[in-house]
């Protein structure tokens, strides 16, 4: 769905493929329901359903931003056996309405994971 604004356009669409988050040889997320959210002149983010996150991994912080055109972002750091990343997980709890579908959903920053897409 594209959301009309244009000085700031954003799109959300299914991702077809298989998408994996991968740190450090640990898969932390695997997943055929992506949804790839298109902003402005940004990169395309995954943003995948928390059901298909290892949530173990991840523990909640205290560190919040504002996007005008998302909304508050909560974040999350992956812990393993001996590195930690900190916040390098994002989350639109309660989104604005116009971006509603990733509400919940979970986006890593591709500086401190892996992202594998293929093709089903």
């Amino acid at each position: 769905m594209s959301r009309e604004n244009p000085n700031h356009p954003i799109t959300i669409t299914p991702n077809h493929n298989r998408v994996r988050v991968v740190w450090h040889g640990t898969v932390i997320a695997d997943t055929t329901r992506a949804l790839d959210l298109k902003e402005a002149t940004y990169p395309v983010v995954h943003y995948i359903p928390r059901e298909d996150v290892a949530m173990a991994s991840l523990s909640r912080t205290t560190h919040q931003t504002h996007c005008p055109y998302k909304g508050n972002a909560a974040y999350f750091s992956m812990t393993g056996a001996e590195q930690t990343a900190a916040n390098a997980v994002w989350s639109y709890e309660a989104p604005i309405p116009a971006v509603s579908e990733i509400a919940g959903y979970l986006a890593f920053y591709p500086s401190k994971v892996d992202i594998e897409e293929t093709a089903l």
